[in-house]
C-alpha cells in the first residue's frame, strides 16, 4: 500500500521508500525510513498535501512524494493501538500505571 492511500487517522509503518534519488535522500534523511510507524494527522481537501507525525516531528509531504512511500497498516484511528511498537511501561509517582 502507498502512503499517499491511506486517511486521516491511520497509522502505519514504512516498509521500503521507493521515491526519486533525491527526493529518497531528503524522505531518508528526516527518519523516514524503513520500520518507521507514523500517524498521517491531516490531508487536505484535494489530497495534497499529506501532513504525518513519527518520533516527535511533524512531516507534511506532496502526494507524488507519498506516493513513492510504501507502507503497512497498523491501525485506524480510535482503535486504542499505540503508534509505538515498543511495550515501555509508564512510570509515575513511584508505580507503574
Amino acid at each position: 500500500m502507498k502512503m499517499s492511500e491511506l486517511l486521516v487517522g491511520d497509522k502505519a509503518e514504512v516498509t521500503a521508500v521507493k521515491a526519486e534519488h533525491a527526493v529518497r535522500r531528503r524522505i531518508l534523511d528526516m527518519g523516514l525510513i524503513t520500520g518507521t510507524r507514523f500517524k498521517v494527522l491531516r490531508v487536505a481537501p484535494l489530497g495534497d498535501p499529506i501532513e504525518i507525525f513519527f518520533k516527535g516531528m511533524y512531516l507534511t509531504l506532496r502526494k507524488s512524494e507519498a506516493e513513492g512511500i510504501s507502507v503497512r497498516k497498523t491501525g485506524e484511528a480510535g482503535d486504542g493501538v499505540p503508534m509505538s511498537a515498543d511495550k515501555k511501561e509508564r512510570y509515575c509517582c513511584g508505580g507503574i500505571r
